[in-house]
């Protein structure tokens, strides 16, 4: 299917050909026949792309700061391995757009395929689109108007926050895309309008639209002029500049205790004066209103009660729709350009150039017949080099830019396909990495007799199921941490191994960390002690919000089950032994943040006598090095900072090491697993201390809530 893309780096926009998406659990895939170019949104977008990077960094300093902290915590080189890569990732174009329903994912309710519906898919042929970001379209309303949904939420949004009602003044501030559909939603409500933009041109649109004056260069005393000597109940900002002018305007036209709405990305630098005066209220519009950016609401389909919210973005652009099909709003007057996907670029120009008028412009897309959508792209020949061919599930951010070079540089595996739901992520890197094919069908994957092993590298939730999928087309695998969320998932791989014919295949797990020099350095260290160690892993985690994807326990398992298995499996390399019991606490308290588990001890007893205890804090600062490990025993000590150094006390002298580089083992265990596959090395970690690691992270979460110790059993 063809996507409308851009090149972060350098701004180029391309239509280009890209699997098409699969429909995941909660998602609707829908058949686009138009979609809505937001010119103010996407222009910002284009202009910040084409910017140089001192640009790009004067314009986002949050960014900045994220980089400068991982200079720090991973060094520079790392740092601009990913930030390269991450200017090298294509964004897709594009939020609003209608079109049919062709499949639903699992648990989608409201849909079915052959409904029409608008959502905030992107510039593509087919999009896939969570269940909550979709609206029905009703009555005739074509899919031209109804591409117009999303950005119509947008101005209903600020229209609810503004309060008018039947009878009041509006003065709606910038008269572009939404400030013309806040004007036509204000006239539907009721309210009397008055509109200003630069523009003489957009003035007499609005005018069209349901504006009782618009005027260029309108002031304060004139909106109390056409009010009696009132001012405007109500100021909607909709233009996008970064100046304070809009805002000073509002705070001059507004009555007393009236209320000013920024719809806009303007300039917020108020002069608290006249709101003072006036006792007037200031408040920022978000979206396309509750729900936005929420994930539970968005990704997993958790909706608001319509009695505590009765309007969400959903229910917003339904009403929108709702007023389209009713014949009370009209968009007709606000397109002024229709182009064909494939000349997406003409629109663009249109719009970077100025040439000539514009409003709405259109992108419109061939009609999707019965036909199954092509959800495979072949990228370059099959090469006959006599490498292992292999098959990748997950094109996400860790894929890109730690596991996918690593695999890269591996001289025994052939990168053969890459799969990934949304389509345009296994293109891009799929061809950044040397694969033949990009799909999105991962079952034709694991169907592939040609792939010798697959590479999973998806959401955590993914991991148990396709693990066995793998041992059952009697594929290797390789899966990312953690192998599996539950103590039944973790069973159900024991059961599936059990029952390969033959040999079963090979099953690793990125446990990268005991392939590190600094660790394997540590572990010759203490070779030829006999006695049992202690063993301390402190992870610095750094704070993250309760909202995050990581500390979600039914998709991710939670921080413990996600990342302090890492250290879980380094102390069961460093000791030699498989962790026999296990025990957990938490901070508590009533001054506690919400999420608590990812401040915590882990105390583990090992087989052999050992123990070692995790200590998992993210309460700190993530300037401190992140990782540190001490390990005594037989009168040794060492000690590692943060795959930096090592450190080595034997018989009165310390010695210190350091790395030149902060080299984790990512490159060093892909090449163990290619030796694995490939009949020349054993596996690179034994089964039994996969499944007692594995265990032991499930059973440290449970026994963080029971407040007991666990046998690994």
């Amino acid at each position: 299917m063809q996507q409308l893309l851009q090149n972060i780096n350098k701004g180029q926009l391309t239509v280009t050909e890209v699997p098409a998406p699969v429909a995941r659990r909660g998602e609707v895939l829908i058949a686009n026949a138009c979609s809505l170019v937001s010119a103010g949104t996407e222009r910002a977008a284009i202009g910040l792309a084409k910017k140089s990077l001192l640009g790009k960094a004067r314009a986002r300093p949050d960014h900045v700061r994220r980089v400068l902290e991982k200079v720090r915590n991973e060094g520079l080189s790392s740092t601009v391995r990913q930030v390269r890569a991450k200017l090298d990732e294509p964004m897709s174009m594009g939020y609003s757009s209608a079109g049919v329903v062709i499949a639903c994912g699992e648990a989608v309710q409201a849909f079915r395929p052959g409904d029409r519906v608008a959502s905030n898919g992107s510039h593509a042929e087919i999009v896939s689109v969570p269940e909550h970001l979709c609206a029905r379209i009703v009555g005739k309303t074509g899919f031209d108007h109804a591409a117009f949904a999303v950005l119509g939420a947008i101005a209903l949004q600020g229209v609810r926050l503004s309060r008018l009602v039947l009878g009041e003044t509006a003065f709606v501030v910038g008269l572009g895309l939404v400030g013309q559909l806040t004007v036509a939603l204000l006239r539907a409500a009721g309210c009397r309008v008055i509109g200003t933009d630069p523009d003489a041109s957009k003035c007499e649109l609005a005018k069209q639209m349901g504006c009782e004056i618009a005027l260029p260069n309108v002031s304060g005393e004139d909106v109390e002029a056409a009010t009696g000597g009132l001012g405007a109940d109500a100021v909607l900002i909709t233009a996008s500049t970064a100046s304070n002018g809009p805002v000073n305007l509002a705070a001059a036209a507004v009555r007393q205790k009236g209320r000013v709405v920024a719809v806009g990305a303007v300039g917020l630098e108020l002069d608290r004066r006249p709101f003072y005066f006036k006792e007037a209220e200031f408040v920022v519009s978000c979206s396309y209103g509750p729900g936005r950016y929420d994930p539970d609401y968005e990704d997993r389909n958790r909706d608001y009660p319509a009695a505590y919210v009765r309007w969400t973005e959903q229910r917003n652009m339904q009403a929108v729709l709702d007023l389209m099909g009713n014949g009370r709003l009209d968009v007709s007057p606000l397109i002024s350009h229709r182009f064909p996907i494939e000349r997406a670029g003409d629109a663009y120009d249109l719009i970077e150039s100025g040439a000539e008028p514009y409003v709405g412009i259109l992108l419109e897309y061939p009609r999707q017949e019965n036909s199954e959508p092509r959800r495979r792209v072949e990228l370059r020949s099959p090469s006959r080099n006599g490498k292992l061919p292999i098959g990748v599930l997950g094109a996400g951010n860790f894929a890109r830019t730690v596991l996918l070079p690593a695999l890269q540089k591996c001289k025994q595996l052939e990168p053969a396909v890459l799969c990934s739901a949304g389509g345009v992520s296994a293109q891009s890197a799929g061809k950044r990495f040397g694969f033949a094919t990009a799909t999105t069908d991962a079952e034709s994957v694991f169907e592939d007799e040609r792939l010798k092993a697959v590479l999973c590298i998806t959401p955590h939730d993914q991991h148990a199921e396709q693990v066995i999928r793998a041992i059952r087309s009697n594929k290797h695998v390789f899966v990312e941490k953690p192998l599996c969320l539950t103590e039944q998932d973790l069973f159900d791989i024991e059961e599936t191994l059990a029952d390969a014919v033959d040999t079963p295949p090979i099953v690793a797990v990125g446990f990268n960390r005991r392939f590190a020099p600094a660790v394997i350095q540590i572990k010759e260290f203490f070779t030829r002690v006999d006695a049992p160690l202690t063993v301390s892993v402190r992870f610095n985690a750094g704070p993250l919000a309760a909202d995050h994807w990581s500390q979600d326990e039914e998709t991710a398992g939670g921080r413990i089950i996600g990342e302090a298995c890492h250290a879980i499996d380094l102390a069961t390399f460093l000791t030699g032994s498989p962790p026999v019991r296990v025990f957990a606490e938490a901070i508590g308290g009533p001054t506690a943040p919400q999420v608590r588990d990812d401040q915590c001890f882990i105390t583990l007893r090992h087989a052999n006598g050992s123990i070692s205890n995790v200590a998992y804090l993210s309460g700190g600062d993530r300037s401190y090095p992140k990782e540190r490990v001490e390990v005594f025993g037989g009168g040794q000590i060492a000690v590692l900072d943060d795959f930096r150094s090592v450190t080595t006390c034997v018989g009165g002298r310390s010695r210190r090491h350091k790395f030149a580089g902060q080299d984790k083992g990512h490159v060093a265990q892909i090449q163990a697993f290619a030796a694995a596959i490939s009949g020349t090395a054993t596996p690179p970690i034994p089964w039994e201390e996969i499944r007692a690691v594995s265990l032991a992270s499930i059973l440290a979460v449970r026994s963080l809530r029971e407040g007991v110790p666990f046998d690994v059993i």
